[in-house]
């Protein structure tokens, strides 16, 4: 378990600071410290991703029984994965602290100019993201783990496969971040992400309810009144924030399609257009990504 623990501690910080130091030394790139660790988290974030739902996939493929069939990859992923979590937390804090200083901004004299005070603001605005990390590592870890007893590692494999809507969010920040909100690749992206991340995120728990009724043969809307009360409380729990996020995602993807279909006339630097992208990098966005504002170099994370 340790050695598990242990890699996983080694192994994401580890690709994070390969990913920054190869952006800023290969010679066709060499990226700002800013802009490679930016990148580079999102980099990380997607590894992750992909890792998690590979392992979910395999793990929920191999369950016949969805309650008492185990697989080794269960466990042993949680423990990788759990390092990731804390790292992430300070991969947030550095994307939020290079943003503070991003040229052009407005209301760059303003910005915290330490780093306790950074670190204050960073989680005022991110107390949501932050929770969410926290609560993994606290909570899901050892329950996960511990309190199972080895049981329902189909729905383990199941919510592992949530992390398939990561990849377009961490490439749609990246597409926002360096404005490129006019590309056909960005509202390819911005529809796969809405797509995915309503399917893997907010669809999870009623079709893991489903599930569990096609199971015990007992219909899906009695499901909540016949599994113990924590399970409805800790599926509450975990959707309520995936809720929230959707909503910014389409309230952002409202904004990009809405505002495309108004905006397909020759464009010319006017004063009005010079306003509104001084307007868009005026505050640093949340390090999370899930912005209400499509302006923002930020769109709805992980």
């Amino acid at each position: 378990m340790l050695t598990i623990l242990a890699a996983g501690s080694v192994f994401f910080p580890g690709l994070f600071l390969l990913s920054k130091q190869c952006l800023k030394s290969i010679p066709a790139l060499r990226w700002s410290e800013g802009d490679a660790v930016i990148v580079s988290a999102r980099l990380v974030s997607s590894v992750q991703a992909v890792m998690a739902s590979s392992a979910g996939y395999i793990i929920a493929s191999s369950c016949d029984d969805i309650i008492e069939d185990q697989h080794w990859l269960t466990s042993t992923y949680i423990m990788f994965a759990v390092p990731y979590f804390v790292y992430d937390i300070y991969a947030m804090f550095m994307c939020y602290w290079y943003k503070l200083r991003v040229k052009g901004h407005e209301e760059a004299s303003a910005a915290p100019q330490h780093m306790g005070t950074a670190l204050m603001s960073y989680l005022r605005r991110e107390f949501l993201m932050v929770l969410h990390h926290v609560v993994m590592v606290t909570v899901c870890f050892p329950v996960s783990v511990f309190v199972r007893q080895g049981k329902g590692d189909y729905f383990q494999g199941i919510m592992f496969m949530a992390e398939l809507s990561t990849p377009s969010v961490c490439l749609g920040k990246i597409l926002i971040q360096y404005k490129q909100q006019h590309t056909l690749l960005h509202k390819v992206n911005g529809a796969l992400m809405l797509i995915t991340f309503f399917i893997c995120r907010v669809l999870l728990f009623p079709y893991l309810y489903y599930v569990y009724g096609r199971y015990a043969s007992i219909p899906f809307h009695m499901v909540p009144l016949s599994v113990p009360w924590h399970c409805n409380l800790g599926a509450a729990l975990l959707m309520a924030p995936q809720l929230y996020w959707f909503s910014l995602i389409c309230r952002g993807a409202l904004r990009l399609f809405t505002g495309s279909s108004r905006s397909q006339r020759p464009r010319a630097p006017t004063a009005a257009a010079k306003e509104s992208q001084t307007d868009g990098n005026a505050l640093p966005q949340p390090a999370n990504g899930y912005s209400t504002r499509s302006t923002e170099p930020e769109l709805a994370t992980h």
